[in-house]
Formats: structure tokens, sequence, C-alpha cells
């Protein structure tokens, strides 16, 4: 039977309120598990730069969350070393601090999380500074985490990721055979200058005697470029923080 169009039209009507109602509430349920679930990957990665990844993968998401509250302390800080607590009267933490929202912004109008890795319990007992750093790969964001020593010179690690690069060629940036060429190679040269960590173009080369260089990846040249601009433009944001650091040692 043919239905009448003020029929179709309520039937319509209701049909999309009652699923508008629907997904409204499928988002507030999943809204908090989603959020809690970004800030644990977050702390992997964060971990990551300083703890084997294999270690980390075993532990379940409670003692990852533990185990993050007892080796990390963190701060904030902008462009000129100096610690920022509050913003408009909203007081900041590291981790409420949006790495990707504060690129799109001038380099020295963002905000720069600092973590800071020590002995467990004991946050005297420092191991490591992890900075934040974020870029653009080829197709996409790219994003990561470099761990120094105390030396504030020598990389400890890395971890990195990314939203689109290629897989097989870009994407390896988040394997461990490409982060680990990044381990023991120092960001300050001889005469005390900045230069980062440089990814070579090609690949099967032996870097091992420059302590300021490392392989590139086979077919994804433009990826190591982003790379190492993301690494030079960040490390040289935190320069007068780590310089401040050094200061005080």
């Amino acid at each position: 039977m043919q239905q009448s169009n003020t029929y179709i039209i309520t039937f319509s009507v209701i049909l999309t309120v009652v699923l508008g109602f629907l997904l409204s509430g499928t988002s507030e349920l999943l809204g908090p598990i989603q959020k809690e679930a970004e800030a644990l990957d977050t702390k992997k990665q964060i971990l990551g730069a300083v703890v084997d990844a294999e270690k980390i993968a075993a532990m379940k998401p409670k003692e990852i969350r533990e185990f993050y509250e007892n080796t990390i302390s963190s701060k904030v800080v902008n462009i000129n070393g100096e610690e920022v607590t509050e913003q408009g009267g909203v007081a900041i933490t590291a981790e409420a601090v949006n790495v990707a929202k504060n690129y799109k912004k001038p380099a020295e109008e963002r905000l720069y999380p600092v973590y800071i890795f020590h002995e467990e319990g004991n946050e005297d007992k420092v191991v490591s500074y992890i900075l934040p750093v974020f870029g653009a790969g080829l197709w996409d964001a790219i994003w990561g985490y470099l761990a120094l020593k105390t030396d504030l010179n020598t990389i400890e690690g890395v971890t990195f990721s990314h939203a689109g690069e290629t897989p097989g060629l870009g994407a390896r940036i988040t394997s461990k055979d490409i982060q680990s060429r990044f381990q023991g190679k120092e960001i300050y040269n001889e005469s005390g200058d900045l230069v980062a960590v440089e990814m070579q173009k090609g690949e099967g080369k032996d870097y091992s005697s420059n302590p300021h260089m490392v392989d590139g990846m086979s077919g994804a040249t433009l990826t190591a470029k982003g790379v190492n601009n993301m690494l030079t433009n960040y490390l040289d944001a935190y320069k007068s923080y780590l310089e401040k650091v050094k200061g005080n040692s």
C-alpha cells in the first residue's frame, strides 16, 4: 500500500531523532573509554623511549599506569626554558598539553612538555629526560618521544609514530630496527653546537663512527627528511631548557 507523503516525512523525522539519540548516547558512553585508551597509548610511547618495548608489551594496562606514575614526573616549559604552571588562570600539566594542536602555533607560543624518567619511587634519581617531538612526514603527521641521558647530549632512545606513512617504507619509523639506530647518538657536536641527529639518504651504510648521523630508509627519503626536520625543530625549541638544566647541574 502506498504511503502518504506526510507519513513518510513523519517516519523519517522520528527515525532521525531516534538514531541521533542513540549515536549521542553511544558517544557519551564510549568517549571516556576512548580517552583512557589514548592516554594509555601515550604513556606507552613515552616509556618506550627508555624501556624495552617487549617489557611494556608484557605489562597489563594497570601495570603500565602504575609503572608510569612511579617512574615519570613531568613539567611544562616555554621556548625560553621557563616552567609554565598555568595559563589564563588554568593549571597546566604536561599530560594535558596537546602537542599536535600546539604544533599549529608559532614555536615561541607553544607549550613544551618535559617528562623526567627516574628510579622507581625516587624522583631525585633522574635517569633521563624525555622530550615530545612533532612534525610532518610524506603524507601526514609524524611524532614521537626522544629520551636524553642525564648528560643531556646522548640519546637514550626514541619512539616514532605516524598517521599515514607508506607501509614498508616511511612507516618503518615505528620499527625497532629504525629506532635503535638513534641510541647512543649525540645532539651536540664537539664545539657545543646543537646539531641534532640526521637520518641519511639511502640505506645500508655504516654511520657508527659518526655520532650525529644514522642510516636512512630505502625508498623513504621524504619521511626521513620529515624526521630530521622534526628533531631539529623541537630540539632547538628545547635548547634553552636543556642549557638551564645543565647550568643547574
